[in-house]
Parts: structure tokens; C-alpha cells; sequence
């Protein structure tokens, strides 16, 4: 039997959920934008109208107020987007187990087999219509034997629509795409293609499997296999939890840090947010990654390896530093820092002892952090704080731990 996957995308969701529960702004261009005072912002998402003016996602908001004067700025509801988002999945529940979440706002569902007399095609109808009548807020859906075809369809054709891509019509429909619609192509590999003379993604698909290793390593055996519909990866069965490869924060700073000292400050901040949510979840991580954006909007990342596994707050802020020291020369101001961990091993890993006493040093510190982990989740994150939070509040005076939001996957990618 061949598979049946859909992939439903509900049409500009943030801002659809506003407008459906704010009902004198739902005939004027409406964006959810971040908070503009703090400098973070930018255009999160925009209704159809605020599209007609050529708003863009991703685009600073003094930007879209230029194209549109009469633009209604809402700020993130993001308890809200999690209701809908999890009503979305209760109506997809009723059709298959098999529902893959792509963000708050995406999903894939395997619908193989879904009803003895249904196909895919008539359960995307009944779902796009149940969804704009129970909820109020539309959806597009792919239906395609593959993930990434049934992306694609989702993509196609919007709002409130369904498009089938199958074996025989793929050709027609898919080939023809400008190469970045494909799944996992971003900004530089598009351009790496356009370099070479690969435009659409039947030029990707027409490339042998090796001219394409040879262009982007390992990834493009990847796309040769995505742009050719050879994909068989399963969707994941609802509840499944993804395996945590990562774990970050990042700021954009109220000002721009002029020296080394305000750059601490903001390193420390994040740090220990990025160590609490390591230790919570049982981890120790190895590497470290920092990725500094200037005032010019310039951006550098790197990564450097600690002596042992770690998630002493100190020890990953201090690495975090001497990153930043050795890579950094300081020819424009510091706009914004992020830092995150990565490969990790669980907390009771076997450790490595020394002549030097480091191991027990670093448990230690270790034990020290899950005490002042207890007394912010009792009294609150500024109940205990280090001095050099204290020299600068306004860097300083945040919550990055509380304020945490896990983005859809392609959020900031223009639509």
C-alpha cells in the first residue's frame, strides 16, 4: 500500500489567532511583531492583508510601518498559540496516531490506511474544513506519498487549500520550484546553487548524487534524495520525544555593548540559563558554541571544547568568554549573543580523575549550581544573584530561563 502523508500548515497562525480573537482588527494589516523598546523588533508574522503591502517575515517593524502606516503591531501571545496549536492536534488525533509536530504551527500525519473507504485526499478535505469551522482559522495541506513532497504541497497553494503531489505529477509541480522551496535549503546553499547554475529543484534533482557531495559534503546526498521523492524517513507516532541535541539562549541587548565588561554581563546572564536547562534535563555537555552578531548585523559563530563533560555554569560561561576573546576584534559594537551546548553525555557519567583535583572541583560547582537552581524555582529568579549581574541592570535584568520560547522550525524564513 503507498503511503499517505499530509502535512497541514495553519495560514499564518500568530497572527491568525489574534485577529480571530480581536475582532476590530481583522479587516486591517495586523502583524505580531517583538517588542520593539527592548530592539527585538522584527515582523514574527503577518496577516494576508499586511501581505498585500509586501511586509515581509523577518523585516524590522519601523521597515513594515514604512510600507504600511496604518500597521496594527500586536505582541506574542505565545500561551495562546499553545491552546490552538494543541486544539490543531486534537482534531488531527481523530484520523491517525502518527502526527509529527514542525513547530507550534506544523504538522505531518501519516493517514496510511486511515478509514477503509477515505484517502488522503478526502481526510485533508474533511480536516481543512473541520479546523476552519471548530477553530476559525485556516490551514493548507500537502498530501503526497513522502514527507517532503507532502511539505511542498502544504506550500503550493495558500490559504485554505489542498494539494496532492504523487508519483506521476511530481515532475510537473515540484521540478519547476525555485531550489530554496526544498526542505533544508537556506539562504547560503541557495546562493551555493545559483553559483554553479541550480536554480529549481529539478536542477537539484538532475545532479548526480556525487557532483552533489562534492558541492556541500554529506548534505547533498540529502537533497539529491529529497528533490528526487526517494524519501521513506517515517512520521513519528504523537507523544514521541524528539532526542535534545542542543540547548541555547540568546539576546538581543538593549543597547549595544561597547567593551568586554558588558559583554560578560549579558555571557553570564544566558549562561546560566543555558547550564539550569542542562541540569534539569540530566546533562553534561562537551562543546560549547557562542554566536555574536554586531551593530552592523555581522555574524560569527564558533564552538570550543571543554576539558571534561560539564554543566558548571562557570566553567561554560568561562569558556563562552574565551571564545568570544579570541574571535571578536572589536571593530563595531556588540549587538546581540547567544549561547548554547551541545554534545552531551547524562549527568553520571563516568568522569575521568586527575592528580589536580578537578573532577572534584567541577561536582562541586556542580552541586553548589542545583542549590541556587532550587532557591530560583522557590523565590524567583533575582532571589540570588552574582555581583557582576548588579554593575549593569539594564543588561542584566532579564530572565532568559522564563522567557525560553522554542520557535517553529523555519520561523524567520520569509513568506
Amino acid at each position: 500500500m503507498e503511503r499517505s502523508i499530509l502535512h497541514v500548515d495553519c495560514n499564518k497562525f500568530y497572527a491568525s489567532v489574534e485577529c480571530l480573537h480581536r475582532p476590530e482588527i481583522r479587516s486591517r494589516p495586523v502583524i505580531v511583531g517583538g517588542d520593539e523598546d527592548l530592539r527585538h523588533g522584527i515582523v514574527l508574522t503577518k496577516n494576508e492583508i499586511a501581505s498585500k503591502f509586501g511586509i515581509k517575515t523577518a523585516e524590522p517593524i519601523w521597515q513594515a510601518r514604512q510600507k504600511c502606516p496604518d500597521l496594527v503591531v500586536v505582541k506574542p501571545n505565545y500561551p495562546l498559540y499553545l491552546r490552538f496549536s494543541a486544539l490543531t492536534r486534537e482534531i488531527y488525533a481523530d484520523y491517525t496516531d502518527q502526527i509529527e509536530p514542525f513547530g507550534l504551527d506544523e504538522c505531518w500525519l501519516d493517514v496510511t490506511g486511515s478509514g477503509i473507504f477515505r484517502n488522503g485526499m478526502t481526510i485533508a478535505e474533511e480536516i481543512r474544513r473541520r479546523v476552519k469551522f471548530e477553530l476559525g482559522i485556516t490551514v493548507s495541506i500537502g498530501v503526497s506519498y513522502n514527507k517532503i513532497f507532502a511539505k511542498l504541497g502544504s506550500d503550493y497553494k495558500k490559504p485554505d487549500a489542498v494539494t496532492q503531489i504523487t508519483k506521476r505529477n511530481f515532475k510537473d509541480i515540484v521540478w519547476p520550484l525555485p531550489a530554496q522551496n526544498l526542505l533544508y535549503v537556506g539562504r547560503s546553499t541557495a546562493a551555493r546553487f545559483r553559483s554553479c547554475g541550480i536554480f529549481t529543484i529539478g536542477d537539484i534533482a538532475l545532479c548526480t548524487p556525487e557532483y552533489l557531495h562534492m558541492l556541500l559534503g554529506k548534505t547533498g546526498y540529502m537533497y539529491h534524495v529529497f528533490a528526487n521523492g526517494l524519501d521513506n524517513e517515517p512520521v513519528s507516532k504523537m507523544g514521541n520525544k524528539a532526542v535534545v541535541k542542543s540547548i541555547g539562549n540568546s539576546s538581543t541587548a538593549p543597547r549595544d555593548l561597547e567593551n568586554e565588561q558588558d559583554v560578560k554581563v549579558l555571557m553570564y546572564v544566558l549562561g546560566e540559563s543555558v547550564a539550569r536547562r542542562m541540569r534539569e534535563q540530566g546533562f553534561c555537555c562537551k562543546t560549547v558554541c557562542i554566536t555574536v552578531r554586531d551593530n552592523a548585523l555581522l555574524r560569527i559563530e564558533r564552538q570550543g571544547k571543554l576539558p571534561a563533560y560539564s554543566a558548571d555554569t562557570g566553567e561554560i560561561t568561562k569558556k563562552a568568554m574565551e571564545l568570544f576573546r579570541k574571535n571578536y576584534n572589536w571593530r563595531r559594537p556588540v549587538r546581540s549573543i547567544g549561547i548554547s551546548c551541545t554534545d552531551f553525555e547524562q549527568e553520571d557519567f563516568p568522569a575521568q580523575l586527575d592528580l589536580y583535583g578537578c573532577a572534584q572541583r567541577r561536582a562541586k560547582a556542580q552541586r553548589l549550581d542545583k542549590t541556587v537552581d532550587e532557591l530560583k524555582e522557590r523565590f524567583g529568579n533575582f532571589c540570588v544573584q552574582r555581583g557582576l549581574m548588579l554593575t549593569d541592570r539594564g543588561l542584566s535584568g532579564f530572565n532568559p530561563y522564563s522567557e525560553n520560547v522554542i520557535h517553529p522550525i523555519g520561523y524567520f524564513k520569509p513568506q
